[in-house]
């Protein structure tokens, strides 16, 4: 009997929200609330398409769920299922988000037959069209997701542009979810929309904070070390760290004053009791035209948590702590990320840390012995050093890192570790591209394309490649510079097969 791979339709919180949109409240039952005026850049994105291809609930639940992030972070979207779809609705300019559940063994739903049938069995003409891709499975069937990854492929072969890396759900994987949720952000340039469920962080604290390249003409980067309050940590190699971060007390203190209220009266905050002052650490702070005649339950009562930040784990459990990199973003004059804020700058040392592991089964090292090429820029060493780490942990030194950032004396991050693997041949190749040393901006993009003969003969051994960095500039620059040195068939071949992956942010 064919039934969806992971389908089933099941229920999200709903909470009762205002979703402000040009200034005007509109009450309505939504899984968030939006927090953001309309900035001239989002003005500026087209109006985004949500298709969903459903079998039995679940992907039209998401894609709904996609809508209204959207629409709440000030971005035009609508709904639309498959089955109503033609290729005059993926013109050029076009931004489309699939939401696409598959059926049985690798079918799609019975929702997508006619499209498929109609338009998928040779490539179209989709230049100029962007997409996002959402696949939901089960890892239990031996094709996994297959009718999104046959999707991903029929999108690649008609000139569509991925706007972000697709996202694959294994059944109940809340985590993959979070991950789409991410690419909404970037997409819509807007950082704090909720996370869609309750987070269920740990405890960590916070044991040491250091700058790691003063003077740099970069942003400043900072060595987080944090050890579990309870139990010990578990983590792989290419996991990630998801933060909740919170505002800092003078901060709390000041809104509280402009606000007339006790930050010591106690509150609940997702079924916990608490100091006002405590919920409001953890929660966007409302505005006047919200809490105007608001004692502290019912500012409670319409509090939201700080949606989560996402990092890339650089250490192994073994190291005894969980380290991160953490980069302080000055871009345009703009205050540093609320997330970035709380780790460098306004935790105390010794201070509790929110925390929970995400894993990233799909960025962890190849399970046998075969060479591993690990490409990446800036705070994506953090992720790179851990998978190395956990290389030479099973003896393997068949490997290769290729790295980019501003400056060698000033941002050669895990540099005596990785002086120290080269010098003992447990890390036979390294390429570094330091952009800032020298007049002409050199990239790693660069270094890829100068390496193409010794990169093909290494994946045609077997090799996997690994890419961790920015997914503006870097991810897009390797991804052509892959292309050019072994051909677009062959990387499609080699992400199919799972040889080419990315966590790109």
């Amino acid at each position: 009997m064919w039934r969806a791979q992971s389908d089933s339709a099941r229920p999200l919180p709903r909470v009762r929200a205002g979703c402000k949109r040009h200034g005007a409240p509109s009450f309505v039952y939504v899984t968030l609330q939006g927090m953001a005026t309309v900035t001239p850049e989002q003005a500026a994105i087209p109006a985004i398409v949500v298709v969903y291809a459903s079998q039995t609930g679940f992907a039209e639940q998401l894609a709904r769920q996609t809508v209204q992030s959207l629409q709440c972070a000030g971005v035009s979207a609508r709904l639309q299922a498959l089955d109503g779809l033609t290729l005059t609705d993926l013109g050029a300019g076009a931004v489309v988000l699939w939401v696409a559940s598959t059926t049985g063994d690798g079918e799609p739903p019975d929702q997508a037959l006619r499209f498929f049938n109609a338009y998928m069995q040779q490539p179209a003409d989709l230049r100029g069209l962007r997409y996002g891709l959402l696949a939901l499975g089960d890892s239990d069937y031996d094709d996994f997701c297959g009718f999104g990854r046959t999707l991903q492929r029929w999108l690649q072969a008609s000139g569509a542009q991925a706007a972000f890396d697709p996202v694959e759900v294994d059944s109940e994987d809340d985590g993959a979810l979070r991950r789409w949720q991410y690419y909404l952000s970037v997409l819509t340039g807007v950082r704090d929309l909720p996370d869609w469920q309750s987070p269920r962080y740990q405890p960590w604290q916070l044991l040491e904070r250091r700058l790691l390249n003063p003077g740099s003409a970069g942003d400043p980067c900072y060595l987080i070390r944090l050890r579990p309050a309870h139990g010990n940590g578990r983590w792989q190699a290419g996991d990630l760290g998801e933060v909740g971060p919170r505002h800092a007390a003078p901060v709390v203190a000041a809104w509280l004053s402009a606000h007339a209220l006790d930050g010591d009266a106690k509150v609940t905050l997702d079924r916990e009791r608490m100091s006002l002052a405590e919920a409001l650490a953890r929660s966007r702070l409302p505005g006047a035209d919200e809490t105007a005649g608001c004692d502290a339950d019912a500012v409670a009562a319409i509090l939201q948590r700080l949606p989560h930040r996402e990092y890339s784990i650089a250490s192994l459990p073994a190291d005894g702590t969980l380290d991160l990199l953490v980069r302080q973003n000055h871009a345009a004059g703009k205050p540093v990320g609320v997330g970035a804020a709380w780790l460098t700058v306004d935790a105390p040392l010794g201070a509790t840390i929110d925390l929970r592991v995400r894993a990233n089964a799909n960025f962890h090292v190849p399970v046998d012995d075969r060479p591993l090429i690990l490409i990446g820029n800036g705070t994506g060493m953090a992720a790179l050093h851990a998978l190395l780490e956990a290389r030479l942990a099973q003896h393997r030194h068949r490997n290769w890192l290729l790295f980019g950032e501003r400056q060698r004396d000033r941002d050669f991050h895990y540099r005596a570790d990785i002086e120290r693997w080269l010098a003992a041949g447990h890390l036979q190749r390294a390429d570094f591209a330091w952009s800032r040393d020298q007049p002409e901006r050199i990239h790693v993009q660069q270094r890829v394309r100068e390496a193409a003969d010794e990169l093909r003969r290494w994946v045609d051994a077997g090799a996997v490649i690994l890419v961790c960095g920015s997914l503006a500039g870097m991810a897009p620059g390797v991804d052509a510079a892959l292309r050019e040195a072994l051909g677009s068939d062959y990387v499609d071949q080699l992400a199919a097969a799972g040889r080419y992956r990315r966590d790109v942010y």
